[in-house]
């Protein structure tokens, strides 16, 4: 089925394609502690930075923990936000899961500088010593990409915060997993990941003598602060024509709103981070709360789906956990 426009919904452009997003029993519990960061990039489809205000409170944290407990078909908690360790109660939901749940993967989506910020100078061996696995933002190996994207100056913040997660064994076939996350520079789509993870190797292992495991391509998704760059520079039709041209239906099996559970700072449930963003519901039932859940209950419940659906579908496809077709 071809596709001349955007007009077209990505609801039907499944139906036309003979396919259907189908959500299995949930393994993965992506929790956003709160939109606060440090950082403000562009890309950023949180519109999250310094003043930003809203953060998961204890409360709130407590009952997330209890429905872990109680949910065995969670196997990873994912922690994003804004930059999930500016959330007080950050260390404590840590400590709180490993008690719980010790066998569970627990992942730290981190922005690397928030490691140098004081007050945090001990997060990277509060990481190492309770065997997080760390999901870095690294949009290119060379420092002008970098900079223009995420801020001036982020680019040696970046490389020394992974210098010293290598110096606590991250990246080095020790179990403590670092995996980088690129996103394009502007209105493209990602490169091929594994070759662009070779390059990754290789220039940061040559020039800094860093290691890692993995590189994540991830498309950025036209919402939020990368919306408005592109109507700035007048491309946003343009990039969500290349999203629709680049539909791969091969993506639709591997695609994060099937086996993933997103909970925002206040409890509420989505399908996944974006869908969040753009308040459309679990099932696009408001107002639903995590702990008024039941993992098990939650097959086949039907998935919130929009245009910006096609974010994740074009060309190689693209998931929280990069490329779906390697």
């Amino acid at each position: 089925m071809l596709v001349s426009d955007r007009s077209i919904a990505f609801e039907e452009r499944l139906k036309g394609e003979g396919l259907r997003l189908a959500r299995k029993s949930p393994s993965v519990l992506q929790v956003n502690l709160g939109k606060l960061c440090n950082l403000a990039c562009v890309h950023c489809h949180v519109n999250a930075g310094p003043g930003r205000k809203e953060i998961m409170s204890e409360e709130t944290v407590d009952r997330v923990v209890d429905w872990i407990a109680r949910s065995p078909s969670i196997d990873t908690i994912d922690l994003t936000g804004g930059a999930p360790e500016m959330n007080p109660g950050f260390r404590e939901f840590i400590l709180k899961v490993r008690a719980i749940r010790p066998e569970v993967t627990i992942i730290d989506r981190c922005n690397l500088t928030i490691l140098l910020e004081p007050g945090y100078e001990t997060l990277a061996e509060f990481l190492a010593l309770h065997r997080v696995k760390v999901v870095a933002s690294m949009p290119c190996y060379q420092p002008e990409n970098v900079n223009l994207q995420r801020g001036e100056g982020v680019f040696d913040g970046s490389i020394e915060a992974l210098k010293r997660l290598n110096a606590l064994g991250y990246g080095k076939d020790s179990g403590l997993v670092l995996n980088l996350v690129y996103n394009p520079i502007g209105a493209v789509l990602p490169p091929n990941q594994k070759e662009l993870e070779f390059d990754y190797k290789e220039a940061l292992r040559a020039e800094f003598g860093i290691e890692f495991d993995r590189l994540f391509t991830i498309t950025n998704m036209p919402i939020a602060r990368f919306l408005t760059q592109l109507r700035r520079e007048g491309k946003a039709d343009s990039y969500n024509q290349l999203l629709v041209e680049n539909f791969n239906p091969a993506s639709i099996d591997g695609l994060m709103c099937c086996d993933t559970v997103s909970v925002d700072w206040e409890g509420r449930v989505f399908d996944c981070d974006f869908n969040q963003m753009l308040g459309l519901p679990l099932g696009r039932v408001e107002n639903r709360f995590l702990w008024e859940l039941e993992s098990e209950g939650l097959e086949n419940e039907a998935i919130a789906m929009g245009n910006h659906c096609y974010g994740c579908t074009a060309g190689a496809g693209s998931s929280c956990g990069g490329a779906l077709d390697g």
